[in-house]
């Protein structure tokens, strides 16, 4: 099995400009040759069948991606309009600014089979394509973002998969997410 990032996540965890969310101390070569050389400690079904979560134990300084909301906290919340590419259309975002969370235990690796990125208009040369990476304290995934899950119903035109929202799993995201948000450093 061969995995590689595709420009998607590559822009997203590897940015021109290194930010202090995104992944530390490593390469996109060198975070690809560790995909393909070490094992994950265990894989998980993702939300769809072409969907996988590869769990590692974090190997760099990564820090975790998403905070709980406290009272202590909360004051440091920020939101806006954004788009993550230039083809898509700007959703409502939030995210902390001004925190410093702990260094995360593990990276959820998110991987797409390579038919379900051609049909995405991304085409790969290898089984698995890097769509996404969540920096945990547990081995366990975090809640798709209820937009996320949203864009996917919407369709590949719009920057989604296609699957079809599951209200029982969009409940779920809203109660993790109610409580919790991500940051930005």
């Amino acid at each position: 099995m061969s995995i590689v990032l595709t420009e998607f996540a590559r822009s997203r965890l590897f940015p021109r400009t290194p930010r202090r969310n995104t992944i530390q101390d490593c390469t996109p070569q060198a975070f690809e040759r560790h995909l393909n050389k070490a094992a994950p400690l265990k894989v998980l079904d993702g939300y769809a069948p072409f969907c996988k979560i590869h769990v590692h134990r974090n190997w760099t300084t990564t820090r975790c991606i998403a905070l709980p909301i406290t009272e202590e906290n909360r004051h440091l919340l920020r939101s806006a309009y954004e788009a993550r590419t230039v083809d898509e259309l700007p959703v409502l975002v939030r995210w902390f600014e001004d925190v410093l969370p702990p260094v995360a235990n593990y990276l959820l690796v998110i991987v797409y089979e390579r038919e379900q990125l051609a049909k995405e208009n991304t085409p790969i040369a290898a089984d698995w394509g890097v769509v996404g990476c969540m920096y945990t304290s547990e081995p366990e995934e975090m809640p798709m973002a209820p937009i996320t899950m949203m864009r996917n119903a919407l369709g590949v035109a719009e920057g989604g998969s296609g699957v079809p929202l599951d209200p029982e799993a969009y409940r779920r995201s809203v109660a993790f997410w109610s409580a919790h948000a991500n940051w930005r450093g």
